[in-house]
């Protein structure tokens, strides 16, 4: 049987040898059989061993509230002085785990995983494929593009680094390695093909643009490294589109650009500052491009410009068609907002856009969104029907930290308490309040005013998505 299999592999080498070639080039070639099991071997052990130990094993730890079912004789007074609240259906507090993986990215001990791996967490333990463990604390960590940094504690002895590479430099159908530790069976190695770029509706993070590909993904994979053939680390890797909870071959990197970005951050001790764009957009589809006279569908339609705004400030105007940035196709507003995301504040991108059919350049620079106006909340009391409700000033930087278009401004419902007799009336978070019996409401100073001297009657106008309704109380 070996004697067979032996037979056998040569002529596979040859085969694939032979698809390989250039066209034209197969009769020129004389094929040449192999002379030893190295030449036929073809293996990634020699990457994964000098990757694989950067990747780190992550183990949480957090104290949960958890309620059992819920029983009125328990909640009696009697049960509660004799049991007090260790009984089934009170409030109690448990431990709970998770894990995840994470990748070394210093020999000072950062290291870079997802936010939901250990968001919340009371304590992290990161152990090394060496079996070392070290306890880590949280330098950043960010919930919008889903990245945290991590600091080992107590370093002693050389680390394992795993090198950064360019995710700009992917293309779809490049080989790659997925190195995690999924459902805590121990580091796992799986490989696949990159299968997209620049995934964005997929309603991960407020930034993405995410690296897709068929290499297994599993649960605790979840900051474990995306590695490129070079050795380098194109992505980490954060989520699955799944209909089991198992990898089905579509899985997701966040880029190693906004890792960077993050690392930047975390090493200089400056808040991570994202830039806005100062203008609302939508996608071309095929309606649009056809009235513009465009051969196929591409790039993001300028509909409202923000006054002294970055895009005002570059000259962008509703109407334009913004095709590039810094030379990267944009398909999509989360594309572009990625985009600038891993530039960062006081940067400049290069835009390219159509204005009436001629392709023009701007640069576009990166500011941080004003809160001008400043929140300055009303928490709305007994004295009003909407008790209950908190109302805000909107602003460009709440504008951009809810993802609210920029056409919509005022005094904001921003949170409404359960129960209340705001939540009865029906008003939601993200109601804008307009007028009080035809008191224009533009600020929130001037809800406080009417609070101050309440009528007796209240007819209040609230515009919500941009549909007018009206409300009546006493």
């Amino acid at each position: 049987m070996r004697d067979t299999f032996m037979k056998f592999i040569p002529r596979v080498v040859l085969l694939f040898g032979l698809l390989a070639l250039p066209q034209g080039a197969i009769a020129e070639t004389t094929p040449v059989v192999p002379q030893s099991a190295q030449q036929v071997r073809l293996s990634y052990a020699p990457l994964v061993d000098a990757v694989a130990p950067a990747v780190v094993n992550i183990y949480t730890r957090k104290t949960v509230a958890a309620r059992g079912p819920q029983s009125p004789l328990f909640s009696d007074p009697f049960f509660q002085r004799f049991f007090g609240n260790a009984f089934p259906g009170t409030q109690q507090r448990r431990q709970e785990n998770s894990l995840g993986s994470g990748v070394i990215v210093s020999e000072s001990g950062l290291v870079v995983t997802n936010h939901h791996v250990i968001a919340d967490a009371d304590d992290i333990q990161v152990i090394l494929r060496d079996r070392r463990e070290f306890k880590a604390t949280v330098l950043v960590s960010d919930e919008r593009t889903d990245l945290s940094v991590l600091q080992l504690v107590d370093v002693k002895g050389a680390l394992p680094v795993g090198r950064l590479g360019d995710s700009d430099a992917v293309a779809v159908g490049d080989l790659v390695l997925a190195i995690g530790n999924p459902f805590g069976v121990g580091q796992t190695v799986t490989s696949g093909i990159v299968s997209g770029l620049a995934r964005t509706s997929l309603d991960i993070s407020d930034y993405q643009s995410f690296i897709q590909t068929d290499a297994a993904i599993n649960p605790g994979n979840s900051g474990g490294a995306l590695v490129a053939m070079d050795g380098s680390i194109i992505g980490i890797n954060t989520a699955i589109f799944s209909k089991t909870g198992g990898s089905q071959g579509i899985g997701f990197a966040i880029p190693s650009i906004m890792v960077k970005a993050i690392l930047t951050s975390a090493t200089s001790g400056t808040p991570l500052l994202r830039p806005w764009l100062g203008f609302d957009s939508k996608v071309v589809d095929w309606d649009i491009a056809n009235a513009l006279g465009m051969d196929v569908p591409h790039g993001l339609i300028v509909e409202h410009v923000r006054q002294n705004g970055p895009a005002d400030q570059a000259g962008l105007k509703s109407g334009d068609i913004i095709l590039s940035a810094d030379g990267k196709i944009i398909e999509d507003a989360q594309n572009l907002r990625f985009r600038v995301a891993t530039k960062g504040v006081g940067q400049t991108v290069k835009l390219r856009f159509l204005r009436d059919g001629t392709a023009m350049e701007a640069d576009f620079v990166l500011q941080v969104p004003p809160e001008d106006p400043p929140k300055d909340p009303v928490v709305v009391r007994s004295n009003a029907p909407f008790a209950g409700a908190v109302f805000v000033n909107l602003s460009p930087a709440l504008t951009e930290e809810l993802n609210l278009r920029l056409d919509r401004s005022g005094v904001m419902v921003m949170e409404v308490a359960r129960g209340s007799p705001a939540a009865r009336m029906g008003l939601r978070p993200g109601d804008l309040l307009k007028s009080v019996n035809d008191y224009a409401i533009k600020l929130t100073e001037d809800l406080r005013d009417v609070l101050s001297d309440p009528p007796r009657t209240w007819r209040m106008v609230f515009d919500r998505n941009g549909e007018t309704r009206t409300i009546e109380a006493r």
